[in-house]
């Protein structure tokens, strides 16, 4: 009996289980799904958002053409990010809980406790035709989330606080703060700066800016560009929205700085700029063409405009549009003068020499022409009387650049040189009316002789084929014989010690030789550049019978090395001896002072 009772509640339990486990797997109702906040809502639709804040004023902006404006409480450009962030933020939102209607009158007064009576914000946002309410109400109580109540439908969410953070308490938060729009290509400026009008126009296909007034000229494209980002990154703080205020006192009626900038034909942005803030002089008062409301702005954001017309041209004398096939120099007579003409890919020449021109002497020339910094503005129209008191009628010097060698009608720039004065030279652009100064320095580093574009190779033979190295210095004479590969021995009558490795390798760089820099051809006093018959002369004798002679002058002391001068194609030339090369010389192919 006992063991049938036992078999029979064991039944009884293991159908119960079997019961609540299918109820529980296949009966239970389903859980409501919730979606997102506001299905439908594309934050990139969103044409109009109004937020009114407890106890504020209304907040409204449209976005017209994707530019966002603030309507209310005071029209203003917008920031676009801080709205559209919102607007992500709650094109993605889900509640992580549902209150049915049921939920709701369960409550007795269920606006009032969830906060919808007199919500934290009222928020409408529109797209088109299509439009949604939200009340914001109030926090739950651990406060990690907040009800909201979507107007026109039932019962209302539980969402978490985070996207809270993004909704503006006053036009502030969403009121743009930059000074002007950054976004898009600027065409043209005009300044206003004084008695003058300042108008700038950027080349649509170099992209390089002119001046148009107060007269054509070229224009610092670097300073306008780097002025223009610095404008455009440029903040503000608000001081007044008065309609009334008196824009004299700011120092905007008139302004002390106006500045336009425009595409096509119409401006998109413009800044009057007028006192600086005494609270804060760092700053100045400005306003924009397209509100009434008195801004400040740190003052160094204005600054680059405030120049003299001049300060806006082009500080560089000329700039290399194309290639350069000839160099022309000429004095005030024809007489005076070189040119230098290019002939194939970079073989350059100097007309009526013999001998060929060093083509990276003759580029570092073009360099230093298209390197020159104008140092100062000097007159924008000059009368004949003016060029010829600043040495300009008839220049002192003309250098002309050609795109062709030979085609005089190929000219890519011309520049005139003038007198000398404290430090300055006169200069100007045979295309312009500008007179322009240059730093001294800058003017006495252009060359003046087509000879010191010579090729900078002296001559070149193996110390395979030398025969002996003859030493004359002080009166004295050594001879070094050389005897084979790496093998040097002195000739019979010659007394003295020598490495013959060391000789071998000097020898081998002499045969190399190149000048660091000509200094004279045919110069009617070489003791000006310490040559005398006291000083090393080195002749080298090849096995041919043929000889290269050099004799060594004073001391170069900046460079570490000496003058020497060779005789080439009849001719006396003096040069730089290259400085790591006069130290092996010194070493060992010279004759000591105590020597025998």
């Amino acid at each position: 009996m006992k063991s049938k009772t036992t078999i029979i509640w064991f039944v009884l339990a293991a159908a119960l289980f079997a019961f609540i486990w299918i109820f529980e797997h296949y009966f239970q109702p389903a859980a409501p799904v919730v979606s997102s906040l506001l299905p439908g809502l594309r934050a990139s639709a969103v044409t109009g958002i109004q937020i009114s804040p407890a106890g504020a004023p209304e907040i409204s902006a449209i976005r017209t053409n994707g530019v966002w404006q603030l309507e209310k409480p005071i029209a203003y450009s917008a920031q676009a990010a801080g709205i559209e962030t919102l607007l992500a933020a709650v094109e993605k939102l889900v509640p992580v809980l549902r209150l049915t209607a049921g939920d709701l009158r369960g409550h007795q007064n269920a606006d009032r406790e969830f906060g919808f009576e007199n919500p934290q914000f009222f928020v409408v946002i529109q797209a088109g035709e299509q439009s949604w309410q939200l009340r914001i109400g109030n926090k739950t109580a651990p406060g990690d989330g907040v009800y909201v109540r979507v107007v026109g439908g039932n019962g209302a969410f539980v969402t978490d606080t985070a996207w809270l953070q993004l909704l503006p308490h006053s036009a502030g938060d969403w009121r743009d703060t930059a000074l002007v729009d950054a976004a898009g290509v600027c065409d043209w400026i005009v300044i206003t700066n004084g008695a003058k009008a300042i108008e700038l126009r950027r080349d649509p296909t170099n992209h390089l800016w002119h001046m148009i007034r107060p007269g054509p000229a070229r224009a610092d494209s670097l300073r306008i560009t780097a002025a223009l980002q610095q404008l455009r990154t440029a903040r503000v703080k608000f001081v007044s929205d008065d309609p009334k205020a008196d824009l004299a006192a700011f120092g905007l009626q008139p302004a002390e700085l106006d500045v336009w900038l425009g595409r096509g034909t119409n401006y998109f942005a413009a800044v009057h700029a007028g006192k600086s803030s005494t609270e804060n002089p760092a700053q100045i008062f400005v306003r924009r063409e397209d509100s009434g409301a008195v801004l400040a702005t740190a003052k160094e954001s204005l600054l680059p405009w405030r120049g003299e017309w001049h300060t806006f041209l082009d500080p560089q004398l000329f700039e290399l549009t194309a290639p350069v096939a000839e160099i022309e120099v000429r004095g005030e007579t024809n007489s005076v003068g070189f040119t230098l003409q290019l002939s194939g890919t970079n073989s350059w020449s100097v007309v009526g020499e013999k001998f060929p021109a060093d083509a990276d002497n003759v580029q570092a020339f073009v360099r230093l022409l298209a390197g020159f910094r104008v140092l100062e503005f000097v007159k924008d129209v000059s009368t004949a009387v003016d060029l010829q008191s600043r040495g300009l009628a008839p220049p002192s010097r003309t250098i002309t650049l050609r795109t062709g060698a030979g085609d005089t009608n190929s000219v890519l720039a011309q520049l005139l040189f003038g007198a000398t004065e404290t430090n300055k030279v006169f200069v100007k652009r045979a295309d312009e009316d500008f007179v322009y100064a240059l730093t001294t320095n800058d003017f006495n580093r252009l060359p003046e002789n087509g000879w010191e574009f010579r090729d900078r190779r002296i001559w070149s033979f193996s110390e395979t084929n030398v025969a002996q190295v003859t030493l004359h210095q002080g009166g004295k004479t050594r001879q070094l014989l050389r005897t084979g590969a790496n093998s040097w021995s002195l000739a019979p009558g010659s007394q003295g010690i020598i490495d013959p490795l060391a000789v071998e390798e000097t020898v081998h760089r002499l045969g190399e030789l190149a000048a660091t820099g000509w200094v004279g051809r045919n110069f009617p006093a070489p003791e000006k550049f310490g040559l005398n018959t006291n000083n090393l002369e080195l002749t080298v004798e090849l096995k041919t019978g043929e000889k290269r002679i050099v004799d060594f002058g004073g001391v170069v002391p900046q460079l570490q090395t000496v003058f020497a001068a060779v005789t080439l194609d009849g001719e006396r030339w003096t040069f730089v001896f290259p400085a790591p090369l006069c130290a092996l010389v010194a070493a060992h192919l010279t004759i000591p002072p105590d020597a025998p």
